[in-house]
Formats: C-alpha cells, structure tokens, sequence
C-alpha cells in the first residue's frame, strides 16, 4: 500500500483490503443521494420484515407492526437529533439554524430508542396491545437496523476510535474525516510522507456485536423466554454492556457537561445493571409462581 490514499479510500492494512473508492453519496437525475441513507433504509426495510414475520408467529397482525415502524421511524429520528443537539448545545447554541439540518450527521442511538419505546408504549395504548410483548418483536427490527447502519458511519468515515495497529486496523485520508475526531494521539502516529490515520474501526466493532446479540436472541434466548418484555431486556442489557466497551474507544463520544465522562458509557452501563436486575427479579418470581402452581397441582 502506498504512503498516499485517494480521499475516497479505505483500507484494512491487516486484513489486506484496500477500497480506492468509497463514496459518500450519488447522483440520480441531478439529485445527490447520501450512501449513508440509502443503507438506513436498506436495514429498515430488513428489521421491519423481520419483525412482522414474528409478529405473525407470536398472533399478531404484520399490518400492525408496519404501523408501528412508521411511528417508531419518526419518534426515533426526532429523538436521537434532540438527544445529539442536547450534549452538544455548546455548538448549537450558536448554529440554531443546524439544529433541523440532520444532513449533517448528528443522529445518537440512545436517544432514537428512548423516543422509539415512548411511541410503541403510546400505540400499544391505543391498540390495545401488549406493550412488553411487542417490544419484544420490535427490538428485532431495532437491532437489524443497529446492524446496517453502522455501514453508514463507514461510508461517511465516522464513528471510529484511537490508533491501533490491530488485525482490524482501519486507515482513513485526513482530507476524509473531520478534524474535531482526530485526537493528538491518533496525530503522534500519522508518519512523515503520508496523509492517512490508522484507527479503530468501532463502526465495525458494533456492528458484529449487534449481529452476536441478534442471532443470540433468536436462536436462542426466544425459546427459552419466560415472560413478556424478557427479549426486550435482553437487548437493552446486552447493548448497553457492548457499547459501554465500544465508546471507550470512540473519538467523538458525547460528554455529560463539565465532565469527561461519555454520555453512552454511563447509559450503557446503567441499562446493563438495570437490565440484569429486572431479568433476575422477573425470573426468580416465575421460578416461585411455577413452583406455586405444581404445589397447587399436587395438592389437588
């Protein structure tokens, strides 16, 4: 690989892949299309028909969760734009005009799926559905999602973490990232004669770890379910464990103000704690009802 990367190149040095030519965007008839929706709304379509194909297993009508993915879809993107704009007010405080612009990046995960559960909790009201059993189904489609999207953060070269020299290592042009994500440790590693900084690709990292959990949670833990929402805290648990280690490594977290804590370590943590309590709480009052139950059997 030479010293010097096209502005649209991205290489894996420790895998021997080299892409000369990955855009961010695409023209049709005059129009510019971003790479990154596009594989949005690839995930979305998946995670959508993923999910009316349980529902229809678990009882419940495909129409309904198609429904509910429209209403998760803008809840969710409101969310996360107000989520990302609320830890990082420093600059929108002076750009208020930006705040709409979600052409230039700004989407935070967390704060899509806090609004996202308001709105399924709000429709399952008024549908008159189980609220946790239906989380249980969308978190499927949540995560499809999770799983594609973080190809778009690849495409605009974002969302990635420190210098590594790992199997994994990723090297991006300088010209390709902002500035703002380029710590002085990843510039101590930039040698004399090139212009490419070699990273840890989280994008990639969570990616995988989404797919694990989703595969997980399918196969396996969906069989063994005791109780409604129990998917649904499988996800926030497994998540929030898996993007806690994730955003330690990231550049560009989001800081609580005043502090150099990262605003998705501490959520990731919290779910996890809080997850894992719930669950074990939950299961060990389906354990005592069980036994209850056979003793009651018995007994007759």
């Amino acid at each position: 690989m030479p010293d010097w990367m096209g502005d649209g190149s991205i290489g894996f040095p420790g895998l021997g892949i080299y892409l000369d030519n990955v855009p961010k965007s695409f023209d049709i008839f005059g129009f510019t299309i971003a790479l990154y929706g596009v594989i949005i709304g690839i995930g979305m379509f998946i995670g959508v028909s993923l999910a009316a194909y349980m529902a229809k297993k678990e009882g419940y009508k495909p129409e309904d969760i198609y429904d509910l993915a429209l209403c998760l879809l803008i809840c969710g993107i409101v969310g996360a734009r107000l989520y990302y704009v609320v830890f990082s007010w420093d600059y929108y405080k002076d750009h208020l005009g930006s705040i709409i612009n979600i052409r230039q990046g700004g989407l935070a995960i967390y704060g899509g799926v806090i609004a996202g559960f308001v709105a399924l909790c709000v429709f399952c009201r008024v549908k008159k559905m189980k609220i946790l059993a239906v989380a249980d189904i969308a978190i499927l489609g949540v995560l499809v999602g999770q799983i594609f999207g973080r190809w778009g953060n690849f495409t605009n070269r974002e969302c990635f973490g420190g210098y590594t020299d790992g199997l994994l290592a990723m090297r991006l042009p300088l010209a390709a990232v902002r500035s703002s994500d380029i710590t002085p440790e990843i510039m101590e590693h930039v040698a004399a004669g090139t212009n490419y900084i070699q990273v840890h690709p989280t994008f990639l990292y969570e990616s995988l770890f989404n797919l694990v959990l989703l595969l997980l949670i399918l196969f396996v833990f969906w069989k063994k379910r005791k109780f409604d929402g129990e998917m649904m805290l499988c996800y926030f648990g497994g998540y929030g464990i898996g993007r806690f280690f994730i955003e330690g490594l990231r550049t560009d977290s989001l800081m609580i103000p005043s502090t150099n804590i990262a605003v998705s370590q501490m959520l990731g943590m919290v779910l996890f704690v809080a997850s894992c309590s719930i669950w074990l709480v939950m299961r060990v009052q389906n354990y005592k009802k069980m036994n209850a139950e056979k003793l009651d059997q018995d007994g007759k």
